[in-house]
């Protein structure tokens, strides 16, 4: 098992490889305000505090959509957009403010589809403690 480089081939791609792993800053509450406005999902359980603890949180958290986002560009520093097939995820346990995130991937399987060459990823998100955020699944074309 290594990691991989970019740009990638389907050449010496093995079940396995892991994508270069994102590392991200603590998530901030001004990066949850951006995220809101960039988005246009204005719920206030991301930017509220006193509309988060009315709603039995003890703090506001991130969007699951940003923690998506965050393994779309994971996935993005290692292959163009154009290269993403598929790309779904599944959102396992809440992103709070102050936590360093980490998005890694794994080669799980290469394929031919139509001869087009592709690999399956499965993704993830992490806080620092090793709490999996998100996981999901990618498929993209290689040249």
């Amino acid at each position: 098992m290594s990691t991989l480089s970019v740009p990638v081939s389907l050449e010496g791609i093995q079940t396995g490889d892991f994508l270069p792993p994102l590392e991200l800053p603590p998530v901030s509450r001004l990066t949850l305000a951006l995220y809101c406005g960039a988005s246009g999902d204005h719920n206030p359980i991301h930017v509220d505090t006193d509309f988060a603890r009315s709603a039995g949180q003890a703090d506001v958290f991130a969007h699951g959509m940003l923690s998506m986002a965050w393994l779309g560009r994971l996935l993005t520093n290692w292959v163009p957009q154009t290269a993403v097939r598929e790309f779904s995820v599944r959102f396992a346990a809440i992103t709070q403010v102050g936590e360093r995130i980490r998005c890694t991937g794994e080669v799980v399987d290469a394929f031919v589809v139509d001869g087009e060459r592709r690999v399956r990823v499965n993704v993830q998100t992490a806080n620092a403690a090793g709490v999996v955020k998100l996981q999901g699944e990618a498929v993209l074309a290689l040249s």
